[in-house]
């Protein structure tokens, strides 16, 4: 089932995730509709609170980008209960976009080399460094887990540029192609 994209301005976007465990109601299901929603949406990457749960859940799925970048054929993972740990490296800044900000692109500085260890679907422990793009595709999405967005990460002279955008989202006057749920009207 495709589930709604919340959109920058929800407060459940800058939440704290929590863990969860074994028994989580669902689960199975829930990972299952997050995959959906994401290749709904075009999006290579979800994280729970992009779907207005507060759970430290992450499905990625690279492999639309293997023709501009090849170490992400067939790359597709489920992250329960991640922690990352940013390694001593390479900064580099490449544009980024979110489902949870639509029609919204900005350049964004990210170290090259992260260690993540993490739970599968199983619940079978991993631990993995990661470099280049999907490093960025798992700190994207982690920074969600933190109750940050990527446009939290740009300089304050573009955070202001970008300032009406933003608050256009939040107001909810956007446009999508997939179904969205904006924040809380303020009273």
């Amino acid at each position: 089932m495709k589930l709604p994209i919340y959109l920058y301005g929800h407060p459940v976007l800058r939440k704290t995730a929590e863990d969860i465990t074994k028994d989580y109601p669902d689960l199975k299901e829930l990972i299952e509709n997050m995959y959906e929603t994401m290749y709904a949406s075009e999006g290579v990457g979800l994280a729970a609170p992009q779907i207005g749960r507060s759970i430290r859940l992450v499905v990625i799925d690279a492999s639309p980008l293997e023709e501009a970048f090849p170490e992400l054929a067939g790359v597709k993972l489920t992250l329960i209960n991640p922690r990352l740990e940013v390694l001593e490296g390479n900064e580099e800044t490449r544009a980024e976009g979110c489902l949870s900000l639509p029609g919204m692109s900005e350049n964004v500085k990210r170290n090259e080399h992260i260690r993540l260890t993490w739970l599968d679907e199983d619940f079978q422990p991993h631990e993995e460094v990661f470099t280049g793009f999907l490093s960025r595709i798992i700190q994207h999405e982690y920074d969600h887990l933190e109750g940050k967005v990527y446009t939290d990460r740009v300089s304050p002279i573009r955070k202001q540029l970008i300032k009406a955008k933003l608050n256009n989202i939040a107001a909810g006057k956007v446009r999508c192609d997939y179904p969205v749920r904006f924040a809380p009207k303020k009273r």
